[in-house]
């Protein structure tokens, strides 16, 4: 068990939590869910100790140990990889250096005796016995393949030792476990062991995460932190979504009849206030006036920019046609002879275990890379619009957002188009002026995207675009993405966009294609597979 009292942190001016009570019990999982810049890391680090509040405490149950995710992905580079993920439980891992310190000496006193037989004791009520085995078990199950286990972790690529680090995090059965974002860098494949094995966890999680399906498949409770406060909904993520918006619209309506009982009760004062007859009834009026309270709905912290493709005209009968394409990078083959025909109506998730294949195959269709050999025709209603996975490229001059912008609106559109533009992304008031130069990833995507929508294109071509975006910008693009009319090619780690926006799946792994028009997460049954090469 962990819980918050009046737990109150500001930064100047801006108030993140005042008074936050809350209470995370043992069994459950929450989603802990709210816009970028709410507080959400912010929160699991004054959970986990990291970060003082500026009032109240943090209450956690006697001798229970809490274990975070860290993000330092270099704080344990000399240390091998076993070793690493052993250390998320410190007494244990101080307690087998001490034996294996113990052992080593030559000289053996009768205190040491005594004093190997406590740690050994210790070492046993830890399931001490069992830490490689576990440890084993954990990196197996999210990738680490057994060669790389007595490496040093600076050894490791980035992506490895995210993964390890998560590893260190669900060592030992912890009490209470907080992960920050703990899907990053993992497949698939990784990605279903974690919610199979979160869903078995018997203790408490504190998740913040930005796939949506992750938390509808682990979470039990949904924590939203919006309005200055933390609610917390029973419930997975889509059930928190229709409950809180179904709250949000009843507090509308109601509010939107006691305006109108309002405005009747003045209308009668008006009237007949100054009516002998009707005075009795006019100042009973008036007491019934002064109980009527709106109720308060302060502004809220999430905002959904506006997403909206529009093509131009609509695709002709021939869309794309590739044939035998091959490309080669670092003398490894990532296309190989590989064959596709787009068709109307298409909108293709593209997946395998090589990003590297699919962002090839992007970048040449967008005609930022040669192909070896093959070719690729585009049909002649066709014009296509290209959302890159790396985007440093087009900030690389420092400007304000309205200039920024006004290199890819239509020659006639001035600065308040640009404006209007840009608030619809969210980028309102003096937003619009911010430099490119200052801009987080999130915002850089949202610009992206406003480039796209300005090309009136009617097949989008879109490489990991949920990167760096919250709950809100994804649902926004999710749902833009559903409505468009035309064709959509896209690769994406987020299996819900992939899920409700394809209708046709492409996994490009090493030796074929693997081609079905399906759902993601429907059983293949009849799907073609082609040989590449």
């Amino acid at each position: 068990m962990i819980a918050a009292s009046n737990i109150t942190l500001s930064y100047g001016k801006r108030v993140l939590f005042k008074n936050v009570n809350i209470k995370f019990t043992p069994g459950n999982c929450y989603g802990l869910i709210g816009a970028n810049g709410s507080g959400k890391s912010t929160f699991l680090k004054i959970l986990s100790g990291e970060l003082d509040a500026d009032k109240g405490e943090i209450i956690v149950g006697a001798r229970e140990r809490i274990a975070v995710l860290r993000q330092d992905q270099s704080a344990f580079d000399e240390e091998t990889v076993v070793n690493t993920v052993i250390m998320g439980h410190k007494r244990l891992y101080d307690v087998m250096m001490q034996r294996e310190a113990m052992f080593s000496k030559e000289q053996f006193s009768e205190a040491d005796g005594v004093r190997s037989a406590e740690l050994e004791c210790e070492f046993a009520e830890m399931n001490g016995y069992e830490t490689e085995s576990e440890a084993a078990v954990l990196l197996s199950g999210l990738g680490i393949s057994e060669d790389l286990r007595t490496k040093k972790m600076k050894e490791l690529e980035t992506s490895d030792k995210v993964r390890v680090l998560l590893a260190q995090a669900l060592f030992g059965n912890p009490d209470v476990l907080l992960l920050d974002e703990p899907t990053n860098n993992l497949d698939l494949k990784s990605i279903r062991w974690l919610e199979e094995f979160l869903y078995r966890f018997p203790n408490t999680v504190i998740v913040v995460s930005h796939d949506r399906h992750f938390l509808n498949q682990v979470c039990t409770h949904t924590a939203d932190i919006d309005f200055g406060r933390i609610q917390i909904y029973v419930g997975n993520y889509d059930f928190w979504y229709r409950a809180s918006q179904l709250n949000l619209k009843q507090k509308q309506n109601d509010n939107r009849k006691l305006t109108e009982k309002a405005d009747e009760l003045k209308a009668f004062i008006q009237r007949f206030s100054a009516n002998a007859s009707k005075s009795r009834q006019a100042t009973s009026r008036k007491k019934l006036l002064e109980k009527l309270t709106l109720e308060d709905m302060p502004a809220s912290s999430r905002k959904y920019p506006h997403v909206v493709f529009k093509p131009e005209r609509a695709c002709g009968d021939i869309i794309l046609a590739i044939s035998g394409l091959t490309k080669e990078i670092d003398g490894v083959k990532v296309l190989n002879n590989f064959d596709l025909t787009v068709r109307k109506g298409d909108k293709i998730a593209f997946a395998g275990d090589s990003a590297l294949a699919r962002t090839t195959l992007f970048q040449i269709l967008a005609g930022e890379l040669e192909q070896d050999s093959g070719s690729f025709r585009w049909g002649i209603t066709i014009t296509s619009a290209y959302f890159p996975q790396e985007n440093s490229g087009f900030f690389e001059h420092d400007m304000t957002l309205i200039d920024w912008l006004g290199q890819y609106s239509p020659p006639t559109e001035g600065e308040t188009f640009a404006r209007g533009f840009l608030g619809r992304m969210l980028f309102s008031g003096e937003e619009a002026l911010k430099k490119t130069g200052v801009l987080s990833g999130g915002e850089r995507v949202r610009c992206m995207l406003s480039r796209m929508m300005l090309t009136g294109a009617n097949v989008l071509i879109l490489d990991e675009p949920t990167n760096h975006l919250d709950l809100e910008s994804i649902t926004a693009l999710n749902d833009g993405l559903i409505a468009f009319s035309e064709v959509v090619l896209f690769a994406s780690h987020d299996q819900e966009f992939v899920s409700t926006v394809a209708n046709r799946i492409i996994e490009i792994s090493e030796g074929c294609v693997i081609d079905r028009t399906m759902d993601f997460e429907d059983d293949p049954g009849q799907e073609y597979i082609a040989e590449a090469g």
